[in-house]
């Protein structure tokens, strides 16, 4: 094949690595796929004197230099991988700029910019392609823009943060405490030495914002994502799921009603077992999607990684080159063309697991009944555990369906209750038998 399409890259990290090597290992397979050569033509990085191995063995040119890509007309696509929201985001749109297609796997620009950097992207005419942000290697960004773009999406949840599944899979299988799975976690590398991002939540807020904009064809950001982290889960939350039929799973949950409008949240939930995603574990990621003419449909596989992500990111570059050659750069568009509400709390509607350590004496169950019934909650199951030697024990409740304003305002109440010594656990119940 005599054309060849040339690429500036942004990053030689993990994932950038990985690019180099897949777009170079599987050469002639692509070429074949995408019409034309391929070829990595220069790579940013921060330093020319510490040249990654990926860049020597295959003798591709650097610069420390982004005006070197930005003004070199034989780059066609820039592919942005150095992570974080700047300067990626200044990149990104300067490549715009110029002309040039850009691929991203930044979930963290595209939480906060998206919007805008579609609305360029197709101001220019180019395209602007993201698979590697959300769910790594497994495809679902181009499924949303394309395969059920018929649909009218009503719901989208999923496991999207690989590090809080393993370690919850680990408190489940061997009982390992929070802080015992942590840190078995960072010892294999899936946890960073600082967790936060993970475990506090705001990675799967980043993709579950982008993912509920894409499904709902409307704008959201991170600060639209509610979001609570499993530090505060303990392992007996996860044995009283295990008896009451559930597990114990970090999820990403968007939902579109059309009559109170979009719910965004990332929080620990309590999934039947016979959940399609109750029975994903390890650091395997899987997106659940309902919509009107497809029904349910669950995308799962390996949601990080270098060679997952670059495999997503090889697949963008692929599809824009075949734009290129056929003369078709932005002919999927952003599709944010709609401007939806939140759903306000006191519509937000789930049930609720409550862990509470009270007083073991008559009457404690009818004081805590009667400040839910002040907030129009209804009691689905109640047991008694761990009665404990100096009068405490604990109370494991699940609600009906109860808005997240009236579990705020009881919380109130509980807090200052005299029966009740602490509020351990509050989890939502994604059971679909719970009325």
């Amino acid at each position: 094949m005599e054309k060849t399409v040339k690429i500036g890259l942004l990053g030689c990290g993990t994932v950038g690595g990985g690019v180099i090597i897949v777009l170079n290992e599987n050469k002639e397979e692509i070429a074949k796929k995408a019409g034309c050569n391929i070829e990595i033509k220069t790579v940013l990085v921060r330093d020319k004197t510490k040249l990654k191995p990926e860049i020597t063995k295959y003798n591709i040119g650097c610069t420390d230099n982004l005006d070197d890509i930005l003004n070199d007309p034989e780059i066609d696509i820039v592919v942005e991988l150095i992570g974080r929201v700047h300067p990626a985001k200044e990149y990104i749109e300067a490549a715009i700029n110029h002309g040039k297609s850009v691929v991203t796997a930044n979930k963290d620009v595209l939480a906060d910019y998206g919007k805008s950097l579609f609305n360029l992207a197709a101001e220019k005419k180019v395209d602007f392609q993201f698979e590697g942000a959300v769910g790594g290697g497994i495809p679902i960004i181009r499924p949303l823009r394309a395969c059920l773009a018929a649909n009218k999406i009503s719901s989208i949840m999923g496991i999207i943060n690989g590090t809080t599944n393993y370690m919850l899979t680990k408190m489940s299988e061997e009982g390992l405490s929070y802080a015992q799975a942590l840190a078995e976690a960072q010892a294999k590398g899936y946890a960073e030495s600082d967790p936060t991002a993970d475990v506090e939540g705001i990675d799967a807020a980043r993709k579950i914002a982008v993912l509920a904009s894409l499904a709902f064809n409307t704008a959201l950001t991170l600060k639209d994502v509610h979001v609570e982290g499993i530090d505060n889960i303990e392992a007996c939350d996860i044995e009283y799921a295990r008896d009451l039929g559930y597990v114990v799973k970090l999820l990403g949950i968007a939902k579109n009603d059309p009559e109170n409008g979009i719910t965004a949240n990332v929080y620990p939930v309590m999934l039947p077992k016979s959940h399609p995603l109750a029975s994903v574990n390890d650091v395997y990621n899987a997106i659940y999607v309902n919509g009107d003419a497809v029904g349910d449909a669950m995308f799962l596989g390996r949601g990080a990684g270098r060679l997952p992500t670059a495999s997503a990111v090889c697949g963008d570059i692929i599809d824009t080159v075949r734009n290129l050659n056929n003369h078709a750069c932005g002919r999927i568009s952003g599709n944010l063309f709609e401007k939806k509400k939140m759903c306000p709390p006191e519509k937000e509607m789930a049930p609720c697991y409550f862990r509470l350590l009270v007083t073991d004496r008559p009457g404690v169950l009818a004081a805590i009944a009667s400040t839910f019934a002040a907030q129009q909650m209804s009691i689905a199951s109640v047991i008694q555990k761990n009665v404990m030697e100096n009068g405490m024990a604990e109370l494991v409740i699940i609600t009906n369906k109860v808005s997240k304003l009236s579990i705020d305002l009881s919380l109130r109440t509980l807090q200052v209750l005299p029966v009740v010594k602490d509020v351990c656990s509050v989890l939502r119940v994604e059971d679909p038998n719970l009325p």
